[in-house]
């Protein structure tokens, strides 16, 4: 049986008593059109942490599994007329879980990966030695992120090479993962802080100003995380919004047409949703038509919140609802390695190429 500490019990009964059972979460759920059972969606996953939080229900695989094929997309938040922030509940509820013995194999194998090599993909070659830049005292700092670094690899080279062209005084850092997987899987509070404050101190170490960076999970953690831990001396940017104030000349992009797909972390989670758009039409001539849910109704590519990794088919399923929305496009563009790899997978035989705003940048800067 899961117990909740006495410091989320608060939190937990406000949220559960303002939800009214309402259902317009039903409408957006990403999950619940994939799975198709109420206990997946928004106002499910509430009746189940009720039930913990009673001890009416008891934690077996059932109730684990529908806690974690949420992809935190928030877009349940947005639609919620009671105003209850549904993605704390589920992640205080993971996080309970966790604690009392409860963790998916494949979020274990993830935590102590981060644990022991301060990224989740078990790679042994610290981020500055995979990218190849040394560190060195700069005003703007390159925060590339275990994922552009280690597996979608041409977002992070293509990152760099925007710098180099711009002539930006910049340098990587010694960084370590962000600590997103672990808050988003349930982990230890204490590890993702321990993760923190890796980052921070290694980025005051350099005297830097302005940290960039690629990953929107990487963003979300120091734009909201992050200063409820730790103290943030610099300005946080995602690489759009920097490049939304960069002069910069791009060649045209011939006969494409073009969309774009707001990842999660970055729309909901920080509404940014002009900056990438800016970049875009800085594009001559482009030919851009946005997909009928975009900004801040955008659909969740089904990439987050752990689901890819414990649930790929249900990932899948939601990545092909959102590249069905996008039918009429030759290239999705998008602002996060989690997307791109999300939607890649899910393509198959598709036509439709799903590419970084940094990838595209790149090519025609």
């Amino acid at each position: 049986m899961s117990e909740f500490k006495a410091d989320k019990i608060k939190k937990v009964k406000d949220a559960l008593t303002t939800c009214t059972m309402c259902g317009f979460c039903k409408a957006v759920c990403p999950s619940f059109k994939s799975i198709g059972w109420d206990s997946a969606v928004s106002r499910g996953r509430m009746i189940i942490t009720y039930g913990l939080l009673t001890g009416d229900l008891k934690a077996d695989d059932s109730v684990v599994e529908n806690m974690y094929t949420c992809t935190t997309c928030a877009d349940c938040v947005r639609r919620c007329p009671s105003n209850v922030d549904i993605v704390e509940v589920i992640e205080l509820c993971r996080s309970d879980l966790v604690e009392s013995g409860h963790i998916l194999p494949k979020h274990k194998a993830v935590a102590e990966s981060v644990l022991k090599y301060d990224n989740p993909y078990s790679e042994k070659v610290s981020v500055v030695k995979t990218l190849g830049i040394e560190p060195r005292k700069a005003k703007i700092g390159y925060f590339a992120g275990c994922t552009a670094t280690y597996r979608e690899k041409k977002i992070a080279a293509a990152s760099l090479s925007i710098l180099k062209k711009l002539g930006a005084d910049f340098t990587t850092l010694d960084e370590v993962c962000c600590g997103s997987v672990l808050q988003r899987i349930g982990v230890d509070e204490k590890e993702s802080v321990r993760l923190m404050e890796k980052n921070v101190e290694a980025i005051k170490a350099l005297g830097i100003e302005t940290l960039i960076l690629s990953c929107a999970g990487c963003y979300r953690m120091f734009k909201i995380e992050y200063p409820k831990f730790v103290d943030v001396p610099f300005k946080v940017l995602h690489m759009a919004e920097f490049l939304a104030k960069q002069d910069l000349k791009l060649k045209p992009l011939g006969n494409v047409k073009v969309t774009y797909h707001d990842p999660c972390h970055l729309g909901r989670h920080c509404k940014v949703y002009d900056a990438p758009r800016e970049v875009l039409k800085k594009f001559p001539e482009i030919s851009f038509k946005e997909m009928k849910f975009n900004k801040s109704a955008s659909h969740c590519c089904g990439g987050g919140g752990g689901v890819r990794s414990a649930y790929p088919e249900e990932a899948k399923d939601i990545a092909g609802t959102r590249l069905d929305e996008a039918n009429f496009a030759d290239v999705i563009v998008t602002t996060c390695p989690f997307c791109v790899a999300n939607l890649t997978a899910a393509a198959g035989d598709r036509k439709v190429k799903v590419i970084d705003l940094t990838e595209l940048v790149d090519g025609s800067l």
